[in-house]
């Protein structure tokens, strides 16, 4: 990674680092890298020191050892959290790949960005890979792809002022009549000079305020565009994702109530969160679970086999589908191991009425095993990319029938727009 130059000839501050390391060579080795890498780095041995400069201040980088004396990543993996921490997090130990992969996998799990990890003793090129990954990173948001079509983030705030925010829909397929049986609602936003904007361009981290009033036009919208797709003959029901944090909101299960249609053919309506949200919080999850039952609303737990969750904790949630992670499905059909993990997850569903819906199927071979071993229904890229309302309602009609109209969500009369609010 060449630091950029600015018009002076002097390197130019590409962001600040903090390192965090009880061993203060290996601080001071990771300074004289960072510094020539472009970065302003910033070395401490401890934890305390740390985190009280960490408050005043946002560095862009944090460079963090697993072991630090009487303290550890995974508590400061905390802190971060706490703290609301924006920037990257690259972990360095002389631990074995297995732990740092724990750790990894737990600072993911508290909504931070975590780059690959680097592994005691390294070299100065192996710190260049992490940070050339994390400049491609950026790179791919800010500059034109092959196609020509820019990837820009976009403020969040700005997409929900300016209704710039809609769902696309990704057909559910059952996998004993091989016929859509539902639908996933996924987020986009139409940008006026960007174009169509993806999820990983548009949302804020996990605990950002915005997704209050973010969940609050999913649920309304899923529902005006259900709607439109049952007056058009296909009354199916969808499943939107939804924060268990947003759950807990005071107004929240008001807004799901007010917004359910009265129509006799609506199916329910299903809220997927993921496995870790049901570890964090399960009691809480059983009692507004129950609570959205009354509504004909139920629990799906997406990401399924991905946060080493008390299987046995299953019994317990009234959720009425697992929803299988693509790492396992992907390739399923050739790789033993991952074969077994859907094996297991569907017996198990089966055991607790539960059904169970593999994400991610792209190939016939991996569809041919999920049917083989009892897996219920299936979406991926080998039967639909997601796609806007329109053009999700004419692939249910077929290529023949063209739907009448637009969707309620683009001749929504003024009185009748979602209600935002951009706080908490």
């Amino acid at each position: 990674m060449t630091p950029k130059m600015d018009t002076t000839g002097e390197k130019s501050v590409v962001g600040v680092a903090y390192i965090l390391d009880d061993e203060p060579q290996i601080g001071a080795v990771l300074c004289q890298l960072l510094a020539a890498a472009g970065f302003d780095p910033f070395p401490f041995s401890n934890p305390i020191p740390f985190l009280a400069r960490l408050k005043g201040s946002h560095p862009d980088l944090i460079c963090l050892d697993l072991a630090l004396g009487k303290s550890d990543a995974v508590e400061i993996i905390r802190h971060l959290e706490v703290l609301e921490f924006k920037g990257k997090v690259l972990l360095i130990s002389g631990r074995d790949e297995a732990v740092l992969a724990e750790v990894q996998h737990i600072g993911t799990s508290h909504g931070l960005a975590m780059l690959p990890s680097l592994q005691k003793p390294f070299r100065a090129n192996d710190l260049k890979t992490r940070l050339a990954a994390d400049a491609i990173v950026k790179k791919s948001l800010t500059q034109p792809t092959e196609t020509g079509t820019k990837l820009i983030p976009i403020d969040l705030g700005d997409a929900l002022r300016n209704r710039w925010l809609e769902l696309w829909y990704q057909p559910k397929i059952d996998l004993k009549s091989l016929s859509v049986c539902g639908a996933e609602a996924l987020l986009r936003a139409r940008h006026p000079q960007h174009g169509i904007i993806s999820p990983a361009q548009l949302l804020p981290p996990a605990s950002d305020p915005l997704y209050q009033p973010l969940s609050r036009f999913v649920v309304q919208q899923a529902l005006v565009d259900w709607q439109w797709f049952a007056d058009q003959g296909k009354a199916l029901k969808l499943a939107v994702n939804i924060p268990v944090s947003v759950m807990h909101a005071p107004d929240f299960i008001d807004v799901a109530r007010e917004a359910l249609p009265k129509d006799p053919r609506f199916p329910g309506l299903i809220f997927e969160i993921t496995e870790d949200d049901v570890i964090r919080d399960a009691d809480a999850i059983y009692e507004i679970a129950t609570q959205l039952k009354l509504y004909n609303i139920r629990l799906s737990i997406d990401d399924f086999g991905t946060a080493y969750s008390s299987l046995s904790r299953l019994r317990d949630l009234p959720c009425v589908e697992l929803k299988l992670d693509r790492s396992f499905v992907s390739g399923c059909s050739a790789d033993g191991a991952k074969q077994s993990l859907c094996v297991a997850a569907i017996e198990l569903a089966h055991g607790y009425g539960l059904t169970v819906c593999a994400e991610g199927v792209e190939t016939a071979e991996d569809l041919r095993t999920l049917i083989e071993i009892g897996c219920h229904t299936a979406q991926g890229y080998l039967f639909a990319k997601p796609m806007d309302p329109p053009s999700f309602l004419q692939k249910l009609l077929g290529n023949a029938g063209k739907p009448q109209g637009k969707p309620a969500s683009s001749e929504r009369p003024a009185g009748d727009k979602p209600r935002l609010k951009l706080t908490a």
